[in-house]
This record gives C-alpha cells, structure tokens and sequence, in this order.
C-alpha cells in the first residue's frame, strides 16, 4: 500500500451513520475498507479521534487564472476541497477572440502582475496541467463570454449566421472538456438574451452529455419566473439543470423561498434532472455594477462610464440605483471588498453608506465616483438575505454546497482586497457553524451535500464517495474543533480542524502544513 489511515471514523459519503474502519490507497485509488486492513503501507495516518471523509468537492467556484498564479490552491485546500468546478455565472476566459482577449489577460496582469496567454479551453487545460496543480478542477463555458467571443459586448440578439458560430464555439469547448454551459443572467450580456438563444445553445450541450448552470435572471422582485425559465430550459433543451446559489434577496421578496422550494421539491419528486446549490452566508458577493440598470450596461465598461459621465444618463441611473439600494435596505448593507485603483484602496471594508459620508457625498455620487475611478473594477458583498431563509434553503436534500469564490491565499499575488469570508470559510462554516452548533443537520448530512450529491450534480466518476475503486480523495479533520475563522472585517484567515487532505492518493496538507504536491487532475466532461 501506498498509504493507509487507520482508526478513524469513517463517513462513506453517502448521508448514513459513520463506521469504524482502515482505508487502503494505492496508484492514487482507494483499494480497501475494512474495520481493520492488515497490509504494510508506506506511509500510515493515525486518524484516533477524527472524522474521514470524501474530499469536498466546491460545485461553484470561479477560480481561473488564480490556479496558474499560486497553483496550491491555499485556501480551498485548507477547508478540505479536493475538486472545485469553476466557469460559472456565464463567466469564463474561454473561448476567447478579439472581442474578449485582451480583457481577460488585462485582468490577470492588473490583479496579479502577471501576463497569462491562451485562447482556447484546451490550451488553458495545458496550462494547469504543466506542472499541475493541488487541486481537481472541472469547469463550465461562460455564456456571457461564449457571446462576446463572437458578437462582442453587444445587447441585441444573434442573427442565424451569429447563433451558429456561437454553437460552433462551444462545441468545441465541450469536445475539450467543458462540463456544459453556465449563465449569469442578472450580469451584461447575458442578461439580453432571450429564452428561446438559451434552449438553442443547451440543446447543443446536451447532445455532448452536458448540462446547465444558472445564475438565473433575477433573484428577487422577480424569482419565481426565473426559475420557472430554468425549468423551461430543463424540459425544452432535454438537459440536467443546476440552480447556482439559490436565494431570495431583499426583504419584500424572503417570503418567496418557501414557495421557490416546493416548486423544486415537486419537480425533483417528478423526477426532473434538476440540481441546486447555495453558500452558507446572507451576503452575497458581487460587482458594483450590479447597482445599475440592465440597459446602461450595454456595450462593456467602456460605454458603462460614458453614460455615467453623461448627465442626461447619469439621472436615469441615479433613479434606478437610488431605488435599488433602498429596496435593499439601505447603503449600509453594500460592503467594498475590492477596488482596483490604488489610490482608493483604504475604502475596502467600508460600507457605501459609510463611504458616502467621510466624503459628503450622496451613496449614489459615491458609487458614481468608484466606478469611474477604478473603471467599474470594484467588487462588493451585500447583505440582502435572511437566516431563515438561508438555513431553510440549506437544509433542503437536494442543495449542494459552493462557495462561489475564488481560491486566494493570505501572501503572494493573491493576497489582494478585502474577500467575501466565503472564499476562506464556506465548508468548515458549514461542518462547524451549521452543522454542529446549530443543528441544522447531522454530520453526515453535510458531508453527503459537500460530496456524493455534487459528484451526482456535475456528472464526475468515482468522486464523492469513499468506496473502493474510487478516486483516493479524502479530509480528515476534527468534527469537534472544525471551524471557519474568516470574518468581513478580517477575511484571510484559515479555518481549524483540517488535519489532512489527500488528493488522488497524495498527501497535501498535512497536520495543517501545505506540502507542495501538486496531484490535482482536470476533469473533463465525459472522462
């Protein structure tokens, strides 16, 4: 053997009761379980007093270029993640054209320092794999950027010659190993597209045994008739759906989710492929230019600042993000977690309301002011969501856990802003916080949500499941001490009670100490 851990209780993955057993792993697979393996191993793990699980596998991230950037993947691995499934939200830096590739390399050189270079899924794949990295990744097509790479940043809809290349482009993301098409519908351009471009384009993927991901088109005012589109996508394109990071925002619309689960529920016990997915906080995270209407947003930031700058514009959209902010709650419940521009740095960690008062300033002038100064590069999170609603959402069977995050580290070029605390905390938040201390759900309920059921949700083989045959991806941590430690005030900060994570049979952390292995594999759709 490779590697055994012995004497820990062992939670399979699939929601039932813990066992006492041994785990053998050799070649990077799991070859036994058994309440005791008696066969020498190179390397053995006492696990007395400790949980042993599946790796947890984050079914919505949007790392991309932070993976060639710090290829640890610090703070992912630290809250036991063995596998994250990224390009999602109609955001990712594929396929890439004219139209698209300048912005994304530019993003990476702005944030990071360092100029990155692809143009093709395939190409990008390449990059990780040489010299590889600590982590699996998996990753969908951004329709937002599917539609940029061939119409640009435009708001009308594609013509047939359009639509066409549109398919052709993400056929041949599929073929490299695209997991299927994601949107991001509340977020320019996807937001222009109708109904009917959505079904045409699932209908590709699912003939290449994709599926669909969906910041749907609204997740407020308007919440159940953007599920009922996702589940018109589901039955018209013939597709597996997932519902990224279901919620009810504002407090006029909390009332929604009870009515937005039983819909779900129904249709799940009807036996419609349909996923969901939720982080375990009540702020969501997002950009600042959120807080302006869908038709300013047309034609990218450069058009965005132009009508900012334009005072017959600027009033109607002073309207709007007047009304949005007060629908929200008010200015105080938008939190600055990153602005680009150097000089307005100090105002990470500041509310809007805050930050419109140091300087006089109304929160809409205010917001006006960051977005033309850092050319709309600001990020936010924003408190609009309800405990109750969060932990109902939660506890439903069918929600997978994600972070929708990036993965950071607290040093180096990816030490950067003011992070959501998600981004370091969500999975121990949910084991330690959730789970043990509110009992919301037993244990190994929450370990199901973080493993079998998004392997189930994404398609992945042999993941998600301590069994043997299986991919030897695994955490073992202390169900008593696990705990996130990130906070808005103080984000970067490793959570306790991950001893160990071992990905494809390799040893990454280790009593709370990265070890450098880089062991993480792409998972491509259909291997």
């Amino acid at each position: 053997m490779d590697l055994m851990i012995q004497n820990g209780l062992v939670y399979i993955g699939d929601g039932k009761s813990p066992i006492r057993a041994d785990i053998a792993i050799r070649e990077g697979k799991i070859i036994h379980i058994d309440r005791s393996v008696h066969e020498h191993a190179d390397t053995v793990i006492d696990a007395s007093g400790l949980a042993v699980s599946p790796g947890f596998i984050d079914v919505h991230s949007h790392t991309h270029a932070e993976l060639l950037i710090n290829r640890q993947a610090e703070s992912k691995i630290r809250q036991g993640v063995t596998t994250e499934i990224s390009g999602n939200c109609g955001m990712s830096p594929y396929p890439l054209s004219g139209h698209n590739e300048k912005t994304w390399h530019d993003r990476s050189e702005q944030l990071f320092g360092v100029r990155t270079s692809w143009r093709t899924l395939d190409e990008f794949f390449r990059q990780l794999e040489d010299p590889g990295i600590s982590i699996n990744y998996g990753t969908f097509t951004g329709h937002g950027d599917l539609r940029i790479s061939v119409m640009g940043n435009t708001g009308r809809a594609p013509d047939r010659v359009g639509l066409q290349a549109m398919i052709r482009q993400l056929e041949q993301t599929l073929d490299e190993g695209s997991l299927g098409l994601s949107t991001g519908l509340e977020y320019a351009p996807g937001s222009f597209a109708e109904t009917e471009e959505l079904v045409t384009l699932c209908r590709a993927v699912s003939a290449r045994g994709g599926r669909y991901a969906s910041h749907m088109r609204d997740e407020g005012d308007y919440l159940e008739e953007a599920v009922g589109e996702v589940i018109r996508i589901c039955h018209e394109a013939d597709i597996p759906v997932q519902i990224s990071h279901l919620k009810a925002c504002n407090t006029p619309n909390w009332h929604k989710a009870d009515t937005v689960i039983a819909r779900i529920q129904e249709l799940i016990d009807l036996e419609y492929p349909i996923g969901v997915d939720r982080y375990p906080y009540t702020a969501y995270g997002t950009t600042l230019e959120i807080f302006l209407p869908l038709w300013s947003r047309e034609g990218g930031t450069e058009k965005i600042l132009e009508r900012l700058e334009d005072a017959g514009t600027c009033e109607k959209i002073r309207d709007y993000t007047d009304m949005k902010i007060a629908h929200m709650g008010g200015a105080d419940r938008i939190l600055i977690s990153y602005v680009s521009h150097e000089n307005n740095r100090h105002w990470e960690g500041y509310s809007v309301e805050k930050g419109a008062r140091e300087t006089g300033l109304s929160p809409f002038e205010f917001i006006k002011k960051l977005m033309i100064d850092d050319q709309n590069g600001v990020e936010i999170a924003g408190f609009a969501m309800s405990d109750e609603n969060t932990e109902k959402i939660l506890s439903s069977p069918w929600v997978s856990i994600g972070s929708d995050s990036v993965t950071w580290a607290p040093y180096g070029a990816l030490n950067v802003g003011n992070p959501h605390p998600r981004d370091y905390g969500s999975f121990p938040r949910v084991l330690g916080h959730y789970s043990r201390d509110k009992k919301l759900f037993p244990l190994e309920e929450a370990i199901r949500k973080m493993t079998s059921l998004p392997a189930r949700q994404m398609g992945l083989k042999k993941r998600g499941l301590l069994e043997k045959g299986y991919f030897a991806d695994l955490v073992i941590f202390d169900p008593v001490h696990v705990a996130d430690t990130a906070t808005f005030v103080n984000p970067k900060q490793y959570p306790t009670g991950i001893h160990t994570v071992i990905v494809n049979g390799k040893i990454v952390l280790q009593k709370g100490r990265h070890t450098g292995q880089l062991p993480g594999k792409i998972l491509r759709n259909g291997e």
